[in-house]
């Protein structure tokens, strides 16, 4: 049952990074939250299989602080990488229009 609150956790981080940081038209409304929920998940089990007791704050605030790094991480790499590959794209269409 913890398993399930951990992932909503990090899919809640995750769609409020996507709202509080630039680029939102660059990225899917749900990419930055699958992947930080996916991080709290595997963070979550890790952390369980070393015997990190579900009780204990620190196993949320581990959990939770990876997903949201994560969350930021995804969102600003994913920004950038997107912006980068439009600019190209719309440099080689004006270079293709201008040659025919």
């Amino acid at each position: 049952m913890e398993l399930l609150f951990a992932a909503l956790g990090g899919a809640l981080i995750g769609l409020i990074v996507h709202f509080a940081l630039p680029g939102q038209a660059t990225r899917g409304l749900f990419w930055v939250a699958g992947w930080s929920t996916s991080a709290a998940i595997v963070v979550w089990e890790v952390l369980t299989w070393l015997e990190w007791k579900s009780d204990a704050g620190w196993i949320w605030i581990v959990t939770l602080l990876v997903a949201a790094l994560t969350a930021v991480g995804v969102a600003r790499v994913f920004a950038r990488r997107r912006e980068a590959a439009d600019r190209e794209l719309l440099e080689e269409l004006f270079q293709g229009r201008k040659t025919a």
